[in-house]
């Protein structure tokens, strides 16, 4: 079973929107499990909406993240997704950090989004240090269509310790439009073929 934990403590990165369709794109391959650690409760409220069932299964963590008993009784995942609270300052994020195998960071493509994040940077470092397996990626989110990325967002990916992955997540309206319906990018037919690639490129990535 691989845990994978998606997190930022700054808001209005799309965590939870990639949080949820990476959850639905590993459900298209195997069975997969997204746990909702956000107080907030977004990533529920979003499959409280579904017009349609959702590929994977949605449980909200109102109690936090417990690493010694991280499922409940009947869930049987390979993959579990774990939609993290925006701050660095709980004790869930500290469980979490020591005990998953991989952590995505997003950002925005800009270099002050980059350089916020850096203490987020310093705690995956140091729950490193403990969780010999861990690996961490940051993550670009809405990047413009047609655009590429700035060169003073080029040197700050260079100069930060976390490698980004090589896809990017592009802005597309088809995101929001999927998640007013609460539905996923792999619900919503041909309009969504664009961001099904973006994300399955992404899994495929996280998986090497």
């Amino acid at each position: 079973m691989h845990y994978i934990a998606v997190i930022n403590q700054k808001g209005g990165v799309g965590k939870t929107t990639i949080s949820v369709n990476l959850a639905a794109g590993f459900a298209q391959r195997m069975p997969t499990l997204l746990v909702d650690l956000d107080p907030q409760g977004t990533a529920s409220a979003w499959a409280s909406l579904a017009s349609q069932p959702l590929p994977m299964q949605v449980r909200h963590a109102a109690g936090g993240f417990d690493a010694e008993r991280p499922l409940a009784d009947g869930e049987r995942p390979e993959v579990v997704i774990l939609d993290c609270p925006p701050t660095l300052d709980s004790d869930t994020v500290v469980r979490v950090l020591r005990s998953v195998d991989r952590v995505l960071i997003p950002v925005l493509p800009s270099p002050l989004d980059l350089w916020s994040s850096l203490r987020l940077a310093e705690a995956v470092e140091a729950a490193q240090r403990d969780n010999r397996k861990l690996q961490a990626s940051l993550l670009i989110n809405q990047l413009e269509p047609r655009s590429a990325l700035s060169s003073a967002m080029e040197g700050a990916l260079r100069e930060f310790s976390i490698p980004s992955l090589p896809t990017a997540v592009r802005r597309r309206a088809v995101y929001r439009s999927s998640a007013m319906e609460g539905l996923t990018v792999f619900q919503v037919g041909t309009n969504g073929a664009p961001a099904r690639a973006e994300f399955n490129a992404i899994i495929d990535e996280v998986r090497t």
